[in-house]
């Protein structure tokens, strides 16, 4: 009767314990939210139960499982003890990491809240992202150390790796010297503020937005839902535009190639009214300009501005298709014209000798121009 109700008081006294524990944990968080709503720390905390019970669980059987007087635990207690011990490490791990990052987001959603500044929430959002997975990656490498630490095989081997320890720091340095690059240079971005999550950027001639940041890599999503990949270290190597510094608002010109009688102070008037239809113009700036001449067109530009980079494509693409419409409604005379007549040739006997009407030949275009006929022309 003992070696039954033995075991079931164990397993069952430690799930019960484990239970209740976390009943009573997540009862003092409930409340500590609902009294505090201006913190989202103890909601999050909530997050932390389950690894929570796995260490209780694990920790009240490692503690406990010698009282078991069973035959089958008598045999295997070494092997046991060392399943619960590996899982009590990795448990804790879990569980460590899982209350940074509550930290960490809860210490980012307080300042996103009560900062107006959206430059520095994401400068914020790129540095804490940053730091959980640092925490991340340093905790995971000591509870994976710490279970190899448990084989006593492995505890040899480390002693005869600390001895190596010279050379292999040498080998390792010189194999892993473009991951500790990128490694080094994540670090810089995070804290030198060079680049942030949900930044405008534009590289190799691709625009995007900075989407994700790693240690080691960073993702930028175009405009047309492509990602580009690529190491951190590129960031602190290359230049590149980053149209969120200091500020998001931007200007942006539309160039249309006229005739020269095209009408621009009714252009003018004409953008000033396209603007003020325009719901993504921000009503900063506009102007409207002749900026360069050609023998057979002139180069009108078009300012404009709005709040960010998105705007501001739709205000260009706005005016460029408007004005465009509205002079070959109104104006047609001002879009550009290609002449299609056959160059003037000079009168005389020059003349006769190159068309031939001297000796009775055809011209190559079986006519013979007119010198003094008017030039055709002909709207392109």
């Amino acid at each position: 009767m003992e070696n039954v109700l033995r075991p079931l008081l164990v397993l069952g006294g430690s799930l019960v314990i484990t239970l209740l524990v976390g009943w009573l944990v997540d009862l003092l968080l409930r409340r500590a939210d609902s009294r505090h709503h201006e913190t989202p720390l103890w909601g999050l905390l909530r997050l932390c139960r389950p690894p929570l019970q796995v260490v209780l669980c694990t920790a009240l059987l490692r503690a406990s499982f010698g009282q078991l007087r069973l035959e089958v635990v008598r045999d295997n207690r070494d092997a046991i003890g060392q399943v619960l011990t590996l899982v009590l490490i990795g448990a804790t791990a879990w569980l460590v990491i899982r209350v940074a990052a509550t930290i960490v987001q809860s210490s980012y959603a307080r300042y996103a809240t009560s900062t107006r500044d959206p430059a520095r929430v994401r400068r914020v959002r790129t540095q804490v992202t940053l730091i959980q997975r640092v925490v991340t990656a340093v905790v995971a490498t000591v509870a994976v150390a710490a279970m190899l630490l448990t084989f006593p095989a492995m505890q040899s081997v480390g002693t005869s790796m600390l001895a190596s320890a010279g050379v292999l720091g040498i080998v390792a340095g010189v194999a892993a010297q473009s991951t500790l690059g990128n490694l080094f240079a994540g670090f810089q971005i995070a804290f030198g503020d060079m680049v942030r999550l949900g930044d405008t950027v534009v590289v190799d001639g691709e625009w995007g937005t900075v989407e994700e940041i790693t240690l080691t890599f960073l993702t930028v999503r175009t405009w047309d839902e492509r990602r580009f990949t690529m190491p951190v270290s590129y960031f602190t190597s290359n230049p590149f535009e980053n149209w969120s510094r200091g500020g998001v608002q931007m200007s942006g010109t539309v160039f249309f190639q006229l005739d020269h009688s095209a009408p621009v102070s009714a252009m003018r008037d004409k953008l000033r009214d396209i603007l003020g239809e325009c719901a993504a113009w921000d009503g900063r700036d506009w102007s409207l300009a002749v900026t360069d001449t050609s023998p057979t067109t002139m180069e009108v530009r078009a300012v404009v501005t709005a709040k960010d980079a998105d705007d501001i494509w739709t205000v260009r693409c706005a005016v460029r298709e408007q004005m465009i419409g509205w002079l070959g409604d109104h104006h047609p005379y001002a879009l550009p014209r290609v002449v299609t007549s056959p160059a003037v040739l000079p009168p005389g006997d020059h003349w006769r000798e190159l068309t031939g009407a001297d000796h009775g030949r055809t011209p190559p275009n079986g006519q013979v121009p007119t010198p003094d006929r008017a030039p055709r022309t002909g709207r392109g």
